[in-house]
């Protein structure tokens, strides 16, 4: 195989998947550092499940979209260091592979080296003997394969040889590995994650068996000491430093990570405070998924060989929020920013107040933030309030970039009533577009509507109809005032192609160039597009 393209590529990592989530409890094993959690094979596993997710059922052909989309989708469900790192990697591959529709062998292992380079700089302090230097020595391995072959698989095979090679070599390069008598768990996630690449591009089976790296007996180090807090977040904002992040954020702890771009950054520190790196980081921008966990218990724990399951951000603050979206993806958007439920209604399937009150009732925390999205549904969750025994607070969001401004202005070291002002707060200031067609013909402030025509709603009043969704979107945008406006998303709905979504968007950058554009598949029904200006 010579070349690959995006549909290639993306088969590869599905199967990559499948292939790692056998070894899941293997790599987990693994995990005797310091401060041993235990869960490096399940933060890689649910890295590359966030990769996939974001790509979705139909990746397209381009090589550049799907890589693209890869890097973001781990980025945004990266946990833990080599969750991390592993995100890191594929953006220095997206990075190479930019606007490429397909690559070859060489493309392949200078995107490798791309990767290796990306996740160096993402890594305040870089151990040698981790997951790091096998990406390095991987990617130095097939820069000279390539100088003698220009076939995929046999670079890949390369890759895989010198990967086992490079993992069998970490206890001589970091002494608590030689200690416990183990190889790195991330370097051996990664070594996992390119032989599911390699069976794919045999057409080998991805069914178990046994692991191609041995280890010692697995032993755990009899010291003990104040671990601190392992605090991740991510940061959304404008203009972000990275660098001037990074640096902040090493003087409160230590084993840092501060990876991302101008608009988004994932933050990793342990640290004894995990309040300061978190108010930090809202003072910059948003944050959302926000994790805490306490290290010295979970060393106990793994003493003790218990299993402790992930702090939640219920528990971390006592608040839940509950969010109502019509639409698969908008579902998913909810959930991403963290959601602790979401109920599935808007226009024309408002959700029931037994509903809503279920939802409320079925979280875990006493109290609760409920978004109603939709101004026809505030008044059953304020009826769902009343017959509730918790804390109960209804932001009156009458749309959903409404709802999802609201949860960004979420802060996890605030109480409920504050957090409900803040998040009232957070959503006036964004204008929302909503396009659909008329079931009847009418007349409604000044405007005169057949039946069927486009119609195109500004902040919740119907200001324009028209012939098609284009032109309605386009008029409804000329009666806003954009000048300060900087982002502007559209979800499109269950009908829409993403071909035409995201020519939709070339239009208004061309008409409105100062704004950043992007999509979004919302799912949602009935209406086609919904757009947000912040």
């Amino acid at each position: 195989m010579r070349i690959c393209d995006g549909e290639g590529l993306f088969k590869a990592l599905r199967v990559s998947a499948a292939w790692f989530e056998q070894h899941v409890q293997a790599v987990n094993a693994l995990n005797v550092f310091p401060v041993p959690d235990g869960d490096t094979g399940t933060n890689m596993m649910l890295t590359l499940q966030s990769a996939i997710k974001e790509v979705g059922e139909n990746p397209g052909d381009s090589a550049s979209e799907v890589i693209q989309k890869i890097a973001r989708g781990a980025l945004m469900g990266a946990r833990g260091n080599s969750g991390v790192i592993l995100s890191q990697l594929l953006r220095g591959m997206a990075r190479y592979l930019h606007k490429k529709d397909s690559f070859t062998a060489a493309d392949l292992a200078a995107a490798m080296r791309e990767g290796a380079v990306t996740a160096y700089k993402g890594v305040l302090k870089p151990v040698e003997g981790t997951i790091l230097t096998v990406a390095r020595e991987v990617a130095d391995a097939c820069a000279r394969a390539v100088e003698d072959t220009d076939d995929i698989v046999a670079l890949l095979e390369t890759a895989v040889e010198e990967a086992r090679h490079s993992v069998s070599r970490t206890p001589s390069l970091l002494a608590v590995l030689e200690e416990a008598g183990v190889v790195d768990a991330g370097g051996q996630g990664l070594a996992i994650i390119l032989e599911g690449v390699l069976r794919f591009a045999r057409g080998e089976s991805v069914e178990m068996l046994p692991t191609s790296v041995t280890h010692a007996e697995l032993t755990v180090p009899h010291a003990e000491a104040e671990y601190g807090y392992d605090t991740q977040f991510i940061i959304h904002g404008h203009n972000l430093d990275v660098e001037a992040v990074r640096q902040k954020i090493s003087e409160m702890g230590d084993s840092v990570m501060v990876v991302g771009d101008s608009t988004t950054i994932k933050v990793h520190v342990h640290t004894p405070t995990p309040g300061t790196p978190i108010n930090y980081g809202a003072s910059l921008g948003s944050i959302s998924h926000v994790i805490v966990e306490d290290m010295q218990q979970q060393y106990q724990e793994f003493v003790q060989a218990q299993t402790k399951p992930p702090v939640s951000a219920e528990e971390i603050c006592n608040i839940a929020t509950v969010a109502v979206a019509p639409g698969v993806g908008l579902r998913r958007v909810f959930e991403s920013l963290g959601a602790s439920a979401v109920v599935s209604g808007g226009q024309t399937m408002n959700p029931s107040t037994e509903e809503l009150l279920n939802a409320i009732e079925g979280v875990k925390a006493d109290n609760v933030i409920v978004l109603p999205n939709n101004r026809n549904v505030i008044l059953s969750a304020q009826q769902a309030k009343t017959l509730s025994h918790k804390n109960v607070f209804v932001i009156p969001t009458k749309t959903i970039p409404q709802g999802i401004a609201s949860l960004l202005a979420f802060n996890y070291q605030a109480d409920a009533t504050t957090n409900a002002q803040i998040m009232e707060q957070a959503f006036g200031h964004v204008q929302t577009v909503e396009v659909t067609r008329a079931v009847r013909a009418a007349r409604v402030n000044g405007v005169v509507i057949d039946e069927g025509d486009v119609i195109g709603l500004v902040n919740g009043d119907l200001k324009i109809s028209g012939s098609d969704y284009r032109q309605v979107v386009m008029g409804a945008l000329e009666s806003l005032p954009l000048d300060e406006s900087e982002i502007l998303t559209i979800y499109y709905g269950e009908d829409v192609r993403e071909a035409d979504a995201q020519a939709l968007a070339d239009q208004i950058k061309e008409r409105f160039g100062h704004l950043e554009v992007e999509i979004v598949n919302g799912g949602q029904p009935h209406y086609p597009y919904i757009l947000s200006v912040e």
